[in-house]
């Protein structure tokens, strides 16, 4: 079965690293643990043995005081009653004080046992070598006969281990070839499983391609709503403005019917701005489209210009201030909605004074004269259907909303700094901005 190479952390890298420390740890506790055993053998127990040794030569000395020195292949026995006999030892020993000791390979590298006897001096001399020899074949050996099975063990374990796995390696290698805006969830299909992917592997497999089509089918609807409510909401609504046009254009309409008029052709103009702000948020490519590169004073200009006639009777001033020429990248109708939902709820909010809307190099404000909003207040107002207390207007409580959602959605944050009685500011970020040429 073909599976895409783990990712650095992946399954496969976490099992391999976990048998390799295994067998690194085993390798090392079991080598410590011969060498371990090598010198004890030669320091402890040739030690007690020598001791043995000694006492067994004391004991046959008192029975026989002439009886004969060890002499064997690895053990060599001296005994010196007088100081003459110094010279019939071996250079290497002569100079040895009582005690255990443990020569140096230039000096025969044996073990040697220095004691004072009644009967003299008694100096054994052990050859470590064949005690070397023997715990290289009874110790060393072995060992590399361990450590190959463990070896072999640890490999084939392996080797089950990553078969185990290669099913869940095979279905992450799937999902992340996944294009987010159009995954493929066809290899996921029951029948179009591989052989060796079966158990919970292919139950979670079954259930990814039973979300996936789930998914595809939402997405599918999102897409038909948002298309066909692109058009049937907005023609009606044209329909409604430009009769409310042709009424106004008459001239012979009273002044009731001219405010009636007014009032509809403002409502209108609010659907629009929610209808686009609703459409924007519905798409889910929205975010991820290339957008474009556009000058935000043109778009704040063209917003105040768009709200300018539907408070032109109140008792305050609404401008557009540029006190500097900046360009984003995104989409230009998505701060459309923002400004112009930030900018028709402070003029709602405003009786005298004036509103305000600034562009500056990395923000916009928009600042208005009205009745402000209370501290404890600041952090809810974003919030859908939330109306401030001292709020007059009868509104829906959802466009502050749709802005949060527009700024999130584009990296536009937004806040809102506010004192009651004197007014309010919103203030949105624009982090990548760049002079407009």
């Amino acid at each position: 079965m073909s599976t895409a190479a783990d990712p650095r952390g992946g399954i496969r890298h976490k099992i391999r690293s976990a048998f390799v420390l295994q067998l690194l740890a085993i390798s090392i506790a079991t080598v410590l643990g011969v060498l371990g055993a090598s010198a004890v053998l030669q320091d402890l127990l040739i030690h007690r043995a020598l001791l043995d040794e000694a006492a067994h030569v004391q004991r046959r000395l008192e029975a026989d005081p002439r009886a004969p020195m060890p002499d064997t292949y690895n053990l060599r026995g001296y005994l010196l009653s007088r100081p003459e006999e110094l010279a019939r030892l071996p250079a290497r020993l002569a100079a040895l004080p009582p005690g255990y000791h443990d020569l140096p390979a230039d000096r025969g590298g044996s073990l040697a046992l220095v004691q004072d006897l009644p009967q003299g001096r008694l100096v054994l001399e052990f050859q470590q070598e064949q005690v070397g020899r023997l715990a290289f074949y009874f110790g060393f050996i072995p060992l590399a006969g361990v450590l190959l099975v463990i070896y072999l063990a640890a490999w084939l374990t392996y080797r089950i281990s990553r078969r185990a796995v290669s099913p869940v390696t095979w279905l992450a290698g799937e999902v992340r070839r996944w294009d987010p805006r159009a995954p493929d969830f066809t290899p996921l299909a029951p029948d179009s499983l591989p052989l060796d992917v079966d158990g919970e592997v292919a139950v979670l497999a079954r259930a990814l391609h039973g979300l996936g089509e789930r998914l595809g089918r939402f997405v599918e609807r999102e897409r038909s709503f948002t298309r066909d409510a692109s058009h049937e909401l907005r023609t009606p609504l044209t329909v409604i403005r430009m009769a409310c046009d042709l009424l106004q254009a008459e001239g012979a309409l009273d002044a009731r019917v001219q405010r009636t008029v007014a009032r509809i052709q403002a409502a209108v103009r609010d659907m629009e701005a929610l209808i686009e702000a609703l459409l924007i948020l519905a798409r889910e490519d929205a975010a991820s489209a290339p957008g474009e590169t556009f000058v935000v004073n043109d778009v704040a200009t063209e917003e105040v210009e768009k709200l300018r006639p539907l408070f032109a009777g109140k008792g305050f001033e609404l401008d557009v201030v540029h006190r500097a020429f900046v360009a984003v990248r995104g989409s230009p109708r998505a701060l459309g909605v923002m400004l112009g939902n930030l900018v028709r709820n402070a003029c709602q909010h405003t009786e005298q004074g004036h509103v305000k809307l600034i562009v500056e190099a990395g923000r916009i404000l928009v600042e208005d004269t009205g009745c402000g909003i209370a501290a404890d207040e600041l952090d809810r107002v974003f919030d859908p259907y939330y109306r401030s207390a001292a709020s007059r207007h009868e509104g829906h409580g959802i466009g502050l909303s749709i802005v949060r959602r527009l700024a999130m959605r584009f990296g536009w944050p937004v806040r809102l700094e506010s004192e009651p009685g004197r007014g309010t500011r919103a203030i949105i970020e624009l982090p990548d901005h760049q002079p407009a040429e």
